[in-house]
């Protein structure tokens, strides 16, 4: 169970992040930062520029396309900066670098150099791997929450006819698959611990909607459950294509799978405006919409300890832009 707040929203930041291995990325207006808690025990930050502020470009601002974009570049970032993470908790080899000062001068050169090239290559097998990676996951997630449901649907001759029918029951598999899929992956220790971070970065969001300094003491006592959560984009999308997918006439199953993928922008971009109504009022609609959602962030986020609290002020700090008026949502 999630601690209530004690303190007010005050307003509604642009800024996000996601839970890394042993750390917290964050996404502002102008700034973006990853923080992780080296396995020596300190805390390592880089930072960089991002475009979503303002002088955001179009495809960030238009409705429905901004919605794609911004899943697709959250996607790309998320798994980008999830990879780096795990390698900054690989301990480096110490008798390499002690070769290295021991070596003459010229040597270190000519070992400079070969490491050099030895990073190149490393860094383009890093991206092979990375990229390998995202389509596994993706062709994992198609296999799972599309071809899955419409395949099991598509066995109970009583439906086959009736797409409204038959688009609730998808929904409905689709939706106990990944409550269940959480569940089960809440269960590993690592996993476990990514959704301390998650809590922790919910909570560090919070606190700075609050407009309260960013200490710990201030963020241990925010609720961890977010409305413009991830998690609840994910439950949204998944209510979203029940809905589209009534529309679609098909009943023949691999029909049904290609115009699934086909409306998949549309769905994500509907789901994106839906998030963004939850998350700028609050009413019986919105409270209903984004429900299922911070229910779920029960299994997908955990109470953080300090530590992990210290790593997203370490993050969130650099993307706190100067203007408030950039940060509003």
């Amino acid at each position: 169970m999630g601690k209530s707040n004690t303190t007010q929203e005050k307003f509604k930041s642009k800024i996000g992040g996601q839970a890394l291995i042993e750390g917290i990325m964050m996404l502002g207006p102008d700034k973006g930062a990853m923080a992780c808690r080296l396995p020596d025990g300190t805390v390592d930050l880089e930072t960089w520029d991002e475009n979503n502020g303002r002088n955001a470009p179009w495809y960030r601002k238009v409705p429905l396309v901004r919605g794609c974009t911004s899943f697709v570049i959250s996607l790309a970032k998320g798994y980008k900066y999830m990879m780096k993470s795990a390698e900054k908790q690989m301990p480096e080899d110490e008798e390499d670098e002690k070769k290295k000062k021991s070596a003459p001068a010229a040597e270190s050169a000519a070992e400079g150099e070969d490491a050099a090239a030895g990073k190149k290559k490393e860094g383009g097998a890093f991206d092979i791997f990375m990229y390998i990676g995202v389509l596994l996951g993706v062709v994992m997630a198609v296999g799972l929450f599309v071809m899955l449901p419409k395949w099991i649907v598509g066995l109970i001759p009583a439906v086959k006819e009736h797409r409204i029918l038959r688009s609730l029951l998808e929904g409905i598999i689709k939706i106990v698959i990944f409550v269940l899929y959480m569940y089960v992956i809440s269960l590993m220790k690592d996993i476990r611990r990514q959704f301390m971070y998650h809590g922790a970065e919910h909570k560090t969001i919070a606190c700075h909607e609050a407009e309260l300094p960013l200490t710990v003491e201030n963020i241990r006592k925010q609720s961890r459950f977010h409305k413009r959560c991830g998690t609840s984009f994910i439950f949204i999308v998944l209510i979203v294509s029940i809905f589209v997918m009534c529309f679609v006439p098909f009943t023949v199953t691999w029909q049904r799978i290609a115009a699934s993928l086909t409306l998949l922008p549309l769905v994500v971009g509907i789901s994106y405006e839906c998030i963004r109504l939850a998350g700028n009022n609050d009413n019986v609609f919105t409270r209903i919409l984004s429900a299922p959602g911070l229910a779920m962030q029960r299994i997908t986020t955990r109470e953080p300890d300090d530590s992990m609290i210290e790593v997203a002020i370490a993050a969130m700090t650099p993307c706190i832009p100067k203007d408030k008026e950039d940060d509003r949502w």
